[in-house]
C-alpha cells in the first residue's frame, strides 16, 4: 500500500476534491495505482489556474503540454509515461511509472519551468511532430512558466 505521506505529499488533499476549495498554482498527488505485478502508476495534478474563474487558452496549453511533454522526458526519462490536458483548461495531468516522491516531481518540474524561460523555441513544433503544429507560441508558454516558477512557495497549497 501506498502512503502518500512517506512520498512527501499531504494525505488530505490525494484524490477529488471539491474543486471550489483548490488553489492554484498547485502540484498534488491525484493517485497512486499499485499494479497486480510490482511497480505503481502515479498520477499528479500541475494546476496551473484556479477552477471556474480563469482558463487556459489552447495555445498556452498546447506549448506548454509540449515543454512537459519534453522536460518530463528529459529529466524523468525512466518514470514518465504521460502528460494530458485537464479538460477544463486548468492544468495538466502527468502520469509516471514507480516514481511518486514529491521532492523528486517538483524538482523536475521547476527545472522544466526554468528550461522554458531559455528556451528558443517550443519542442516538437514542426508538422512532422504535431499535429497542429502552428498552434504554438513561445511567448505565451514562457509568460505561463514565469507565473508558476513565482508561486512555487505556495505549490504544496493545494486548499
Amino acid at each position: 500500500m501506498v502512503d502518500p505521506k512517506q512520498l512527501g505529499w499531504e494525505a488530505g488533499t490525494v484524490g477529488e476534491l471539491d474543486h471550489r476549495l483548490l488553489k492554484a498554482p498547485h502540484v498534488k498527488l491525484r493517485a497512486a495505482t499499485e499494479g497486480p505485478n510490482g511497480g505503481v502508476v502515479y498520477a499528479v495534478d500541475l494546476r496551473i489556474n484556479q477552477p471556474n474563474s480563469t482558463f487556459l487558452s489552447s495555445t498556452e496549453m498546447h506549448s506548454f503540454e509540449h515543454f512537459l511533454l519534453w522536460g518530463f522526458q528529459k529529466y524523468m526519462p525512466q518514470n514518465f509515461i504521460s502528460v494530458g490536458l485537464m479538460g477544463c483548461q486548468t492544468g495538466f495531468y502527468l502520469i509516471l511509472f514507480n516514481e511518486g516522491r514529491a521532492d523528486a516531481i517538483l524538482d523536475a518540474y521547476e527545472k522544466i519551468l526554468n528550461d522554458i524561460l531559455t528556451a528558443a523555441e517550443v519542442p516538437y513544433a514542426n508538422i512532422a511532430q504535431c499535429g497542429n503544429y502552428k498552434n504554438h507560441s513561445l511567448e505565451m508558454a514562457q509568460a505561463l512558466a514565469r507565473r508558476v516558477l513565482d508561486a512555487k512557495a505556495n505549490w504544496r497549497q493545494v486548499v
